[in-house]
């Protein structure tokens, strides 16, 4: 039977196999479909892409290969909690390119302690993923923008800190020691006395070092981050726009803001991506 179908600015409506499917201009794989219908790709290919894992394969490319209920980076299993929420990502049209991108910035980092508290830290804090893979944390600096204990690195927007990795300390037993040190924003609001300021920096996960324990996994230690702006208030936006990390100016506000986006359906699924890495950090 031949692909019946209607294409309107809203999405695709299809019809094959006695089946009906209604595809958002806004999902992930519109385009695909797009394309395969446009060049007459056989009903067989058209109805596999509404296949979550195999339109999810097709997706992704090289790097990344789907099973029925797995799926490999590079040939090395990733845990099955993270695969069901991509794969439920993906169907729903939801953004999962920025956690893939952390998740290949993270298996850049040669330490597998490292990589595990990680997930501790960024689930316990809540803190945004960038669209390039890093993630987003608060710093609290003197008034002049240095650090708090040498008072030699400044910490003003657009400063890109870094020294030698082995020089950092990796034994998350150890809470006070040396290197850049990070955190949620209770941690850095807590964090030095006086007249002080509050920083939002980026960090790439390939560059952390560990996660203390004293401060219930609220700090980090890392090699490198970017200053990217001056703080305006808790980041509320699941995945952070670089050019743009708080949104709306009115949504600075207190604890009962919104996110970003109004589309309380996205903010719940990608909620679920946070709890996905505190899952993984627990396992």
């Amino acid at each position: 039977m031949k692909l019946a179908y209607i294409i309107t600015n809203e999405g695709i409506t299809l019809s094959a196999n006695g089946q009906s499917y209604t595809l958002s201009s806004t999902h992930g794989n519109f385009n695909s479909v797009l394309d395969a219908i446009r060049s007459g790709a056989s009903e067989s290919d058209i109805i596999d892409l509404l296949n979550p894992r195999v339109a999810l394969t097709k997706y992704l490319g090289g790097a990344f290969e789907v099973g029925e209920n797995s799926m490999r980076h590079n040939g090395d299993e990733v845990h099955g909690v993270l695969v069901s929420r991509i794969l439920e990502c993906h169907r729903n049209g939801l953004p999962i390119d920025p956690l893939l991108r952390f998740f290949e910035n993270l298996e850049k980092n040669g330490s597998r302690r490292a990589r595990t508290e990680l997930y501790s830290f960024l689930a316990h804090g809540g803190m945004p993923i960038t669209p390039d893979g890093c993630f987003l944390a608060y710093k609290s600096v003197r008034s002049d923008y240095t650090d708090h204990h040498t008072g030699k690195f400044t910490n003003r927007v657009g400063s890109v800190l870094q020294m030698e990795r082995r020089k950092v300390c990796d034994d998350a037993n150890n809470g006070c020691s040396y290197g850049f040190h990070a955190g949620s924003v209770e941690y850095a609001q807590s964090f030095g006395s006086g007249d002080k300021k509050i920083v939002i920096v980026k960090i790439n996960p390939a560059d952390v070092v560990s996660v203390p324990t004293d401060c219930e996994c609220q700090k980090l230690r890392t090699c490198q981050y970017e200053v990217v702006d001056e703080f305006n208030g808790v980041l509320r936006n699941t995945i952070a726009n670089d050019e743009n990390l708080y949104g709306d100016e009115d949504e600075y506000g207190d604890g009962d803001s919104v996110s970003v986006s109004s589309n309380d359906k996205i903010e719940e699924a990608l909620e679920g991506i946070r709890n996905v890495l505190l899952s993984l950090a627990n396992r």
